[in-house]
């Protein structure tokens, strides 16, 4: 029998790519304002959460010094978002599970509220962000029960997040009103030119 509250919520920091457009540096220890951005994440989204976990595929004890849990991908070769999402499933401790990125510092303080009342509404087994007519895959909340879906399209090849999404009953929830908090800092330009606009 399952005992868990049925509204405490896993959430689960993706941290696990190369960092390819940052010149091999690993996004989430990139330093802004003189601290890991990862830190900007966590201040964030921890107070929406029961628990953190967090993805990494490299760097993993200087993740695990933030006092979190870290788990690394199972599949090999930096396989994306929905690996990192599989990692997490396996390890999570309650019935609903948050994910976002590590490069998003200023991510919504009501990011996990307004997408569980959206799922349970709804009854769908995920909800993501929206702005306009633009979805952000990596900014959602679905229910643990997905893992052995999730397993299933990994093992038949599937990596691409859009595409397992599509085969799930899904709502998008719309943040207009927040559309700046879902900015992601992928170059070192763009590192910088956030530095500049928030001094």
């Amino acid at each position: 029998m399952d005992i868990r509250d049925p509204a405490r919520i896993t959430g689960l920091v993706l941290a696990g790519g190369q960092g390819r457009r940052m010149g091999g540096v690993d996004k989430g220890l990139a330093l802004l304002r003189g601290r890991p951005m990862v830190a900007w994440v966590l201040d964030r989204f921890a107070p929406q959460v029961d628990e953190i976990i967090v993805n990494a595929n490299q760097n993993t004890e200087q993740y695990a010094a933030f006092g979190h849990r870290v788990v690394s991908d199972e599949i090999g070769g930096f396989a994306g978002p929905l690996a990192g999402l599989h990692a997490g499933l396996k390890v999570a401790s309650h019935p609903f599970v948050a994910t976002v990125p590590c490069d998003s510092p200023f991510l919504p303080q009501d990011l996990v509220q307004r997408l569980l009342a959206a799922a349970l509404a709804n009854h769908a087994d995920l909800a993501v962000a929206r702005t306009g007519d633009q979805p952000h895959p990596v900014f959602a909340l679905m229910r643990a029960s997905v893992l052995g879906h999730l397993t299933g399209f990994l093992a038949g090849g599937g990596r691409k997040i859009d595409a397992w999404y599509a085969s799930l009953a899904v709502v998008e929830v719309p943040f207009d009103d927040q559309a700046e908090a879902f900015s992601n800092i992928n170059t070192r330009g763009e590192l910088a030119a956030l530095e500049r606009e928030r001094s």
